[in-house]
């Protein structure tokens, strides 16, 4: 295998791009779910995604074949990308795409420190523990803060629905960096939870609602985006910036998506963004970038 290099301005760029491709996924969803019930979206969602990875790995020439030994990894994980969207689309649903996205990005919070007990080498030292407490400091600030949210429109279970998408994804990360699952492509990961998650969200949409609410072209527009952009382009894109660069650089890149989703929520929303909020984004952004930063080398 190839040595990863360090980042350079094509990777910086790329990585900025796809930050902002997930701030504006965020109000991408707010959108259509205003046509679609939010589970049954997600289901839709993975469905097209799942037939998306599986022509793409055709094309590359990649064996979509079970790996022995990884079954009961890929379903665990598919189980657990499950519940991570049922909560992130319902919180969208529940309360403003700029709350959701200061919660939702605090995943590095909740990896750091899972990895800290379940992974050897990935100890939490005095810079982590900072950020840790700067971004925690923020998503309790985001959660409490009940009257600027009720001001701003959100929700304390939206927010809640929020936190428990983000501790999915750090469970999905950990997931594949400690099981069987950590022996296949990147590809084959995502493609194990995607196929896994479309018919258990399908099955589970009735009991959320209606699975069609006021759809218009716009909310097609905008899962045709989410399935072709978003998880198929975007997460193979970042799987590609994954095996070109070194990680902890790629990942000291995740501070931008609490930013962007914000910032996106405001501009293309009008979502009102009170003092409250811009504190615990600064705490949130302001950890992570220390979590994430790579570790001073000796002269």
């Amino acid at each position: 295998m190839p040595a990863r290099q360090p980042m350079d301005a094509f990777g910086a760029a790329a990585l900025v791009a796809f930050s902002a491709l997930l701030g504006f996924n965020q109000v991408v969803i707010a959108v259509v779910n205003e046509g679609l019930q939010p589970v049954f979206f997600a289901g839709l969602r993975s469905l097209g995604a799942a037939l998306c990875i599986w022509a793409w790995m055709r094309w590359r020439g990649l064996s979509a074949a079970i790996a022995p030994g990884t079954a009961g990894a890929g379903l665990l994980a598919g189980a657990i990308f499950t519940v991570e969207f049922v909560a992130l689309f319902t919180a969208l649903d529940l309360t403003t795409v700029a709350r959701t996205s200061v919660i939702f990005y605090s995943m590095p919070v909740w990896l750091a420190l899972a990895a800290h007990w379940l992974l050897p080498g990935e100890r939490i030292g005095p810079r982590k523990a900072v950020g840790l407490a700067l971004a925690m400091g923020g998503v309790a600030w985001a959660i409490l803060d009940r009257p600027g949210a009720a001001v701003a429109g959100g929700s304390l279970a939206g927010d809640l629905c929020a936190l428990a998408a983000a501790l999915g994804w750090a469970a999905i990360a950990i997931c594949a960096r400690a099981t069987a699952l950590s022996r296949v492509r990147p590809e084959m990961q995502l493609l194990w939870q995607v196929a896994v998650s479309a018919p258990i969200l399908l099955l589970l949409a009735p009991l959320f609602g209606p699975l069609v609410r006021d759809l218009a072209p716009v909310h097609l527009a905008g899962l045709a985006f989410q399935i072709v952009v978003v998880v198929s382009f975007g997460f193979i894109l970042w799987l590609w910036l994954l095996s070109r660069y070194e990680a902890a650089a790629v990942a000291s890149f995740s501070f931008l998506g609490p930013i962007f989703g914000a910032g996106f929520g405001w501009l293309l929303l009008g979502e009102r963004l009170g003092p409250g909020l811009i504190g615990a984004l600064v705490l949130v952004a302001a950890g992570l970038a220390l979590i994430n930063a790579p570790p001073r080398k000796a002269a």
